[in-house]
C-alpha cells in the first residue's frame, strides 16, 4: 500500500510539473524492493512445499548447471544415508545457491561439490576456480544470507569466502540427526 501511495504521489507531482521530493522517490523504490523480495521469498517457500527437492534431486540440479555451461564434478564420501527432511532440503538448497553464485559471479569457472557423511553431520563443500569476473546481478543478492539462515536454523555452521589460491568456497556442516 505504501508503494502504491508513493507511486501515485510521484505521478501527480510529475503531472503538475512539480519537482518530486527525493524522499518520496526513495519510499517508492524501497517499496518496490520490498515487494520483489517478498515475491522471491514466497516463491521459495512455495517451491519448498511442493517440489520434493532434496539431495535425491542433486543429479538433476547438477545436470541443469552443466547444461547451462558450468562444468561441475560431484564427490560423495562417507556412508550415505537419509537425512532429516529439514537437513535434506537445506543441503539441496545450499548446493543450488552455491552453484547459482558460481554461474553469476565466478566468470568462466569449474565447480566441485563434495558431500561428506559422518554419523553426526553432513558436510557440504562447493568450490569454484573462478576469478570473480562474472556479471553482478542488479540489486543486493541474498544467496549467502539465505544459506546462513538455513544452516543456523538447523544448528549447523557455514563458512563462505574467497580461497587463497583463487575462486570461492562455500562450506556448510549440517547435523545429520533429527533434533531430540
Amino acid at each position: 500500500m505504501i508503494q502504491v501511495q508513493a507511486g501515485v504521489a510521484v505521478h501527480l507531482a510529475r503531472k503538475r510539473g512539480e519537482d518530486v521530493p527525493p524522499a518520496l522517490m526513495a519510499i517508492e523504490e524501497a517499496g518496490a524492493d520490498a515487494v520483489r523480495e517478498l515475491r522471491a521469498t514466497l516463491g521459495v517457500l512455495r517451491s519448498e512445499d511442493g517440489d520434493g527437492s532434496g539431495l535425491s534431486q542433486l543429479d538433476g540440479l547438477v545436470a541443469r548447471a552443466r547444461a547451462a555451461g558450468l562444468p561441475v564434478t560431484v564427490t560423495v564420501t562417507g556412508q550415505q544415508r537419509p537425512l532429516p527432511p529439514e537437513a535434506d532440503q537445506a543441503a539441496y538448497r545450499i548446493v543450488q545457491e552455491a552453484l547459482t553464485n558460481v554461474t553469476r559471479h565466478a566468470g568462466h569457472a569449474c565447480a566441485s561439490v563434495h558431500l561428506h557423511y559422518t554419523p553426526e553431520a553432513l558436510s557440504i563443500q562447493v568450490d569454484d576456480d573462478g576469478q570473480g569476473t562474472g556479471t553482478r546481478p542488479s540489486g543486493p543478492g541474498l544467496g549467502l544470507v539465505g544459506m546462513r539462515e538455513r544452516v543456523s536454523a538447523l544448528g549447523g555452521r557455514l563458512q563462505a569466502g574467497p580461497q587463497a589460491t583463487g575462486g570461492f568456497r562455500v562450506r556448510a556442516e549440517l547435523p545429520a540427526r533429527a533434533p531430540s
